[in-house]
Formats: structure tokens, C-alpha cells, sequence
């Protein structure tokens, strides 16, 4: 069974990691704590790929990149950069991975709630959403 295990994150969260922090993301984020992140993550990738259950693995640009595409009044396509001062959260990152078991797949996002941060920086729920046409199974 396929599953979308996503991370979620803010625009202040990734100003932080580029050594702004604010006051809806206060953590300092060093050098060694990006590299110690991304170590995480590649090990945490390395390990799903020699199990075969990993399809696809990818962090998202921060959302002050995005661009938003919306239907105007008219019927006529409106649209905005981001970030958008309305949204808290967005998605920041996902794995796409083929899981024999609902268990497994919450085992694997209970790992990637281990990811090491900075104290003080915010901790998002990992969400899971099955794939394809037994997606009642979550």
C-alpha cells in the first residue's frame, strides 16, 4: 500500500534556518544544526531505500517561492507570490512510500519526529495519508 507521510513548516521556520528567527519560530539554527537535520533525513532516506519502501522522497523551497494560482471573480485565473500571511503551515516535505501496513508507515513518521532541532523550534505533527484506491485504510 502507498502512503504520503508529509512534514509541514513556515515561512518564519525556514527564516530561521537561514538565521532569522522570529518570534513564531525563536529557535537559532547553527550550521551544525542544519547539517545534523539533513544527516538525519539522508539516513532516515538510505534506510527506507534499502528496504524497497521508499518511491519518493522530496523537501519543498520555502513558501515565500511559491506561487499560488486561484480563480477570480471573473473566472479568470488570479495570481499571487507567496508566502501568504493567512497560512500558518504548509507543507514542507513528503515521502511517498509503499508500506505493507498502516503500523509501518506510523512507525517510519514516528522516526521522523527525531529529527534533531534547536530547543525552541516548532514541532509539527508528521501526517499520513494512504495513496490510491484503498486510501479508506487510513
Amino acid at each position: 500500500m502507498k502512503y504520503l507521510v508529509m512534514v509541514q513548516g513556515s515561512q518564519a521556520d525556514y527564516e530561521a534556518m537561514q538565521g532569522n528567527p522570529s518570534e513564531s519560530s525563536p529557535a537559532v539554527w547553527t550550521e551544525q544544526d542544519i547539517q545534523a537535520m539533513f544527516a538525519f533525513m539522508g539516513a532516515l532516506n538510505d534506510d527506507l531505500a534499502e528496504s524497497g519502501e521508499l518511491v519518493d522522497a522530496q523537501g519543498l523551497t520555502e513558501p515565500a517561492r511559491t506561487r499560488h494560482v486561484d480563480l477570480g471573480a471573473d473566472g479568470k485565473p488570479v495570481i499571487t507570490d507567496g508566502p501568504y500571511g493567512e497560512t500558518k503551515e504548509l507543507l514542507a516535505g513528503y515521502w511517498v512510500l509503499d508500506c505493507a501496513s498502516l503500523e509501518r508507515v506510523t512507525e517510519i513518521a514516528a522516526r521522523v519526529l527525531e529529527c534533531p532541532q534547536p530547543a525552541g523550534a516548532p514541532c509539527y505533527p508528521v501526517v499520513i495519508r494512504a495513496i490510491g484506491e484503498d486510501a479508506g485504510d487510513v
